[in-house]
């Protein structure tokens, strides 16, 4: 770690006596693991006497993550933690859920599947012009597959056969590495190219997050900045941090970029992944040229959730929640869907007055009240503060998708179409060079529906929710955004929501890659920039990264066998319906042959 200035250290001390305050970590409501204490520090021996750094470090973490004294305990976890059963309150919460995913082939089968869904109030997780993951009960199952024609009843294969256990797993655990001394929760002073920060070692709640926003903040004063966007339906400040260092005297517009997380409360990697990007940047400006070039040409504004009521939710009572939590006409179903709530091309009319659909939007355009105060914010900061914005980019998870506008309709193209394109695949190019992973690129429209690409004329079919008065056209259309895109990051269904804690920093290095790609090609072709290093900058992975999804760009389920069924753990799926899947490797079929781990 780098040694900091007399004035950051003064700056931080100032900052521990005032997260005194901060709930214990041990002491959130969500579920915890029977573990033993995290071993934060491990033994070497002779022990040196503590430094006053050392103490610092130590007092902060203690005081941000509620680690007592006697826990910090010097020896090393010589163990691996074995997994440990669901809870009582998970199991009860979602019994026997489990999540299948079907394959459409024709306009007959994608109408029989949503009317299946609305009739029994599924919970659609995912859907692609692929495929399209559903949520269910086991004992449920049998009714569904009753409302399907014949061709679906046997072309569905679980995804996730526990739910709760999943559930569970997701959440933060004890640290599993047997030496942690090199590790701090504290930002380090040193590039992120070789991440050593237990932040990222697991998903984190709110009440870490802002307190490590604005300790990052305070580090860096110079090129960092802890800022509200507005306030949340229930009153919390929509935190983000604003990254760039401004020319004393220029007058021209200042260029920013958004990079936003978490408007769907229980898309957590989305919101580790902001952080994640917003830490590499901070701390590598003035030790990279490429990065300190992007910093002083752009400002970036960093949101790791535009959804904190609902993601709070998620840690505190329902891990799959996934819209805000404001009132709505029925008392018993709140919340409004963040991204499809914006005013261009609000498709409220989709939903109806039913607010206990997922994909809700509102009684009126901008009816959700963080969607309002992002979309006032960004009016205020290009009228008030000599700001243009450039860019967009939503994250969202799963299935590894990087969309273009439009969202609304496939009828209509945006005018800087090629240019989209053209920067959408060096995104994506970004991403495979990092791990390998293969994100597809297409319209926010086509990602959305069912298509018979296999015909020779492919055909586009009903959807399985509005995508109407999504934040994505908003700021494309409405506001100007000439580059804006959502991601939809790992995995391809495997995990789902529930993505291990393990695809923190391989998901993060991805994204960080990316968004150097978009730097880049904002840059332009300038003299001034072509002698950039930008390879220099490009985060490869290392021995730290435990990615535990298959390299294999297609989608995995490691049970899956060849009948598309599911080796084991499949007596909740009556005999009738586990046919042997004539459609296999036919025209459009599951093709789990080709599929399967290589």
């Amino acid at each position: 770690m780098r040694l900091f200035t007399h004035g950051q250290v003064l700056a931080l001390l100032a900052f521990v006596n005032t997260i005194s305050a901060i709930p214990s970590f041990s002491t959130n409501s969500y579920p915890s693991h029977p573990a033993e204490p995290v071993s934060l520090f491990s033994q070497h021996q002779p022990q040196a006497p503590l430094g006053l750094w050392t103490r610092l470090r130590n007092s902060v973490i203690e005081r941000v993550w509620g680690v007592p004294p006697q826990q910090r305990h010097r020896g090393g976890n010589k163990h691996q933690y074995p997994p440990f059963s669901a809870p009582a309150s998970l199991r009860a919460r979602y019994g026997d859920d489990v999540v299948l995913r079907f394959k459409l082939q024709t306009a007959d089968e994608v109408k029989a599947l949503i009317e299946a869904s609305n009739i029994l109030f599924l919970d659609v997780w995912s859907s692609t012009d692929e495929w399209i993951d559903i949520r269910l009960a086991k004992d449920v199952v049998p009714s569904l597959l009753g409302l399907l024609p014949k061709s679906l009843q046997t072309t569905h294969v679980p995804l996730i056969r526990d739910l709760p256990q999943t559930i569970y797993e997701s959440y933060p655990s004890p640290s599993r590495s047997p030496s942690d001394r090199e590790r701090g929760f504290l930002p380090s002073g040193e590039p992120s190219s070789d991440v050593t920060n237990i932040f990222f070692e697991n998903y984190q709640p709110l009440s870490v997050i802002v307190p490590w926003m604005r300790l990052l903040a305070s580090m860096f004063p110079s090129h960092a900045q802890f800022i509200s966007i507005g306030s949340s339906f229930e009153g919390r400040d929509i935190p983000a941090l604003r990254v760039g260092v401004r020319p004393a005297n220029d007058q021209k517009p200042r260029r920013t970029l958004i990079i936003e997380g978490g408007s769907h409360a229980r898309e957590w990697i989305g919101v580790s992944t902001v952080n994640y990007v917003a830490y590499s940047l901070i701390t590598s400006y003035g030790k990279s040229k490429p990065i300190s070039t992007l910093l002083e040409q752009f400002d970036f504004i960093f949101i790791p959730t535009i959804n904190p009521d609902g993601y709070v939710y998620t840690w505190e009572t329902d891990r799959l929640w996934r819209k805000n939590r404001q009132e709505t006409s029925l008392p018993f179903c709140p919340g409004v869907d963040l991204d499809r709530t914006w005013g261009f091309e609000w498709n409220g009319n989709a939903t109806g007055d039913n607010p206990c659909l997922e994909s809700y939007g509102g009684d009126n355009p901008f009816a959700g009240a963080e969607a309002h105060q992002l979309a006032e914010w960004v009016k205020d900061q290009t009228e008030q503060c000599n700001t243009k914005f450039v860019a967009y980019m939503d994250l969202h998870s799963y299935s590894q998708q990087i969309l273009y506008p439009y969202s609304y309709s496939c009828l209509s193209q945006p005018p800087n179409l090629e240019n989209l394109e053209e920067l959408a695949m060096g995104i994506a190019k970004a991403i495979r060079l990092t791990n390998r992973k293969t994100y597809a690129v297409s319209s926010a429209c086509g990602g959305l529906m069912a298509s018979q690409k296999k015909k020779a004329k492919p055909e586009t079919f009903l959807r399985m929710e509005s995508t109407g008065g999504s934040a994505l056209d908003w700021f494309y259309h409405d506001f100007g955004v000439k580059y804006a895109y959502q991601l939809k990051l790992r995995d391809r269904g495997s995990y789902g929501f529930l993505l291990p804690r393990e695809n923190i920093v391989p998901t993060g290095k991805e994204v960080f890659n990316a968004v150097m790609m978009l730097g880049r090609f904002l840059l332009g072709e300038s003299s001034a920039f072509q002698e950039l290093d930008w390879d220099a900058e490009f985060q490869r992975p290392n021995k730290d990264d435990k990615p535990i999804l298959n390299d294999d760009d297609d989608y995995d389920d490691a049970d899956a066998n060849d009948d598309g069924i599911g080796r084991k753990d499949d007596s909740w799926i009556p005999d009738e319906y586990k046919g042997d899947n004539d459609r296999d490797e036919s025209d459009g079929g599951w093709g789990f042959r080709r599929l399967r781990k290589r």
